[in-house]
């Protein structure tokens, strides 16, 4: 029988890890006032004692235009002693510590970031809803520059890496898709061109990171519809993210504002989704229209696993797989299959200690059902677990089992 590689060490450019494991950069909703609270402390340290290899905070704008909810981290100065209590807490708990460093763009509204959303190009935002407005040229050099402060910013609080979000429908990814980008000058048209702005935050963000911090990327295998990026531009993205020095890529996929299940597969429970809403409007719009603009998309294990195998075919650099993993078996197969590192999200909103006990149980699955209420639930109020949350509305109970009886 082959040894696992689970928990052996690995390095991410100058950082090594305990082990295999990353806790995923999915947002946790904890940061009230943009700033890092006793809630996101607790989490991340439980996690770090649960035994993962690297925990990672999500996400972080680089800007306070790149905020698309009002408890959302916003890097900057002020919060750097918050955020320093935390990572000495992960540390002490014997895991690294990473934070994740984004703009959203077209995903905000003026109510949160202060403005008029700025994406690559000027357009409508249904899922804000807003008005966006595409960046002039010197605001593309200052957010590219935003990056690198954010590193700086990152190494002081003490975080051993970084991880640059440029997935997912968020800025960087509206630049390097069709679908977002229709600019007419040397940022838009062929992809050659659509990459320019994520070379420019990458190489601030690499200049920052000098020797001593770890540089991953989010990117994305492919949109996930028709007229985004499919898998073979999405390698070329990788590609290039590899000559840009990157340490390793976190192979994702999906557009929030156009394929938000695809990222994460599964059912959106609406109505979990829209009770805890304060916005009346918003709430009735999204009951009567949630399903046509959230659609299914079907759950099985390890989801991503047979395109990001491409890209591990393109590849030399270490490469983290993420995407559906609740279980020793799937962890197990895609170390196996020549990806450096295994990343998991709602394995650990379910059971911060899953790492913990596949080590001392040995082949063992998470107790996560999949019913993605905590997703529902970090739009509105912090990312929790329906097993964890006492008093939960009869409503939302009906819609759980109901969900659960459909399997």
């Amino acid at each position: 029988m082959k040894e696992s590689l689970l928990f052996t060490p690995a390095s991410i450019g100058p950082l090594t890890l305990r082990n295999r494991t990353i806790r995923a950069a999915a947002f946790e909703g904890m940061c009230e006032g943009n700033s890092p609270t006793d809630l996101l402390y607790d989490y991340h340290r439980s996690v770090a004692a649960g035994g993962i290899g690297m925990t990672t905070l999500a996400y972080a704008s680089v800007t306070r235009n790149g905020l698309s909810f009002p408890h959302q981290l916003w890097l900057r100065p002020e919060i750097v002693p918050g955020l320093r209590r935390i990572t000495d807490a992960i540390h002490k708990e014997g895991a690294a510590a990473s934070i994740q460093i984004g703009h959203c763009g077209n995903m905000s509204h003026r109510a949160i970031c202060g403005c008029t959303p700025v994406s690559a190009s000027s357009g409508f935002n249904i899922y804000s809803p807003t008005l966006v407005r595409g960046l002039r040229k010197d605001e593309i050099r200052e957010i590219a520059e935003a990056f690198g402060t954010a590193v700086n910013l990152a190494r002081e609080a003490g975080f051993d890496a970084v991880e640059v979000h440029a997935g997912h429908g968020y800025l960087i990814s509206q630049f390097l898709s069709p679908y977002t980008n229709r600019r007419r000058d040397e940022y838009g048209g062929s992809l050659e061109n659509r990459m320019r702005f994520m070379e420019m935050c990458m190489a601030e963000a690499m200049t920052a990171a000098r020797d001593d911090m770890a540089v991953l990327v989010k990117t994305n295998t492919r949109d996930g519809f028709k007229g985004g990026l499919e898998i073979d531009d999405c390698i070329e993205v990788a590609r290039r993210l590899e000559r840009c020095g990157a340490h390793a890529l976190v192979l994702s996929g999906g557009f929030v504002s156009k394929a938000p299940m695809y990222v994460m597969r599964g059912r959106m429970p609406i109505r979990s989704m829209t009770h805890y809403m304060k916005q009346l409007w918003l709430k009735a719009g999204v009951r009567m229209a949630g399903r046509f603009m959230i659609p299914d998309e079907p759950f099985r294990e390890a989801y991503f696993y047979e395109d990001s195998l491409k890209f591990r075919q393109a590849l030399r650099l270490p490469l983290v797989y993420v995407g559906g993993l609740v279980s020793r078996e799937k962890i197990d197969m895609v170390l196996d299959s020549g990806f450096e590192f295994a990343a998991m999200a709602r394995a650990l909103i379910n059971e911060p200690d899953f790492v913990n006990r596949m080590r001392d149980a040995g082949e063992l699955r998470c107790g996560c059902d999949h019913t993605n209420y905590c997703i529902a639930r970090m739009y509105s109020i912090e990312m929790a677990c329906h097993r964890h949350v006492k008093d939960l509305p009869p409503c939302i109970k009906r819609e759980i089992d109901r969900e659960l009886a459909r399997r």
